[in-house]
């Protein structure tokens, strides 16, 4: 039998790693993240418009599809990725240290957001995917127009998440803060979604209603 997420919870922080530094390098602050990804974005739209010089349209085209295409990026890493376990001891390390630990300490606020370093180049990765996929398709500049947009709703989901995680919801999005809670203490296997509940209707993983 392979092994689930659970819905049990504990209070207090995880530790992922008995090495300081490492055990460091998995926290993070709302602070760090704004000023660290914010300059990251910044300095990328930044590149894209002055340095590689495409053109304003292109770029706008390229940054509010990229934004699109990160809330299916994030249903199909957050179902696929982040919940895949198996009876490997190595898998399950994996689904520790990527998601695991977040479904035991929900409520562990050092690490409701990626942290710089991991972030930057789990991006760096994602990035270079994406230059291959320009690169191939004949418009390698493409990339720098569209990983910022990619880039920048990864953020917005994250902060998204932790928001649903320490703050009261506002009426207009309280559906958002059920659907995710519905996902971390009832129905692991369903509500991927965070950003939104699109992808969870289109792929069958809404939870039942009247919940």
């Amino acid at each position: 039998m392979k092994p689930k997420v659970t819905t049990e919870h504990n209070k207090g922080n995880a530790t992922i790693f008995k090495n300081p530094f490492l055990e460091s390098l998995t926290k993070t602050t709302l602070i760090s993240n704004v000023i660290i990804y914010g300059t990251v974005v910044t300095l990328l739209i930044y590149n894209a418009l002055y340095i590689k010089k495409i053109e304003y349209p292109t770029f706008l085209a390229l940054f509010i599809f990229a934004l699109f295409f990160w809330t299916f990026a994030e249903y199909i890493l957050h179902r696929f990725v982040f919940h895949w376990i198996n009876d490997s001891k190595a898998v399950q390390r994996f689904h520790f240290i990527m998601h695991g630990s977040h479904h035991l300490y929900p409520k562990d606020t050092e690490r409701l957001l990626m942290p710089p370093v991991p972030g930057i180049l789990m991006a760096s990765i994602l990035f270079c995917v994406f230059y291959v996929f320009f690169y191939v398709m004949g418009y390698p500049n493409y990339t720098w127009g569209f990983f910022p947009g990619f880039f920048l709703g990864y953020l917005l989901y994250s902060f998204l998440h932790r928001a649903t995680h320490v703050v009261k919801p506002p009426k207009k999005l309280k559906f958002l803060w059920k659907h995710h809670s519905l996902h971390h203490y009832k129905y692991p296997n369903k509500a991927f979604g965070v950003s939104n509940t699109l992808w969870d209707r289109v792929f069958g993983t809404m939870p039942p209603k009247n919940q």
